[in-house]
C-alpha cells in the first residue's frame, strides 16, 4: 500500500502506529493507515489481515 519513502512500517511491526493517515473519521473515532491498519479513537486496532489488537491506553497513575 505504502508508495512514498520512506515506506511505512509494515502492519505487522511494532510500530505500525507510525504510519500515516490515509483516510480519518474522527467523528467516528477510526482512521486507516497507510500500511493497511485501522487505528480507533480508544486505541484498539484492526489489522488487514482480520487480526485485533486490545486497546492499550496507558493507566492513569494517582496523584
Amino acid at each position: 500500500m505504502c508508495s512514498h519513502q520512506p515506506p511505512c512500517p509494515p502492519a505487522e511491526s511494532a510500530d505500525r502506529e507510525a504510519a500515516r493517515v490515509l483516510v480519518s473519521h474522527p467523528e467516528q473515532g477510526w482512521s486507516l493507515l497507510c500500511n493497511g491498519a485501522v487505528i480507533f479513537e480508544d486505541t484498539g486496532e484492526l489489522l488487514p489481515d482480520g487480526r485485533t489488537v486490545a486497546p492499550h491506553r496507558p493507566i492513569p497513575v494517582p496523584a
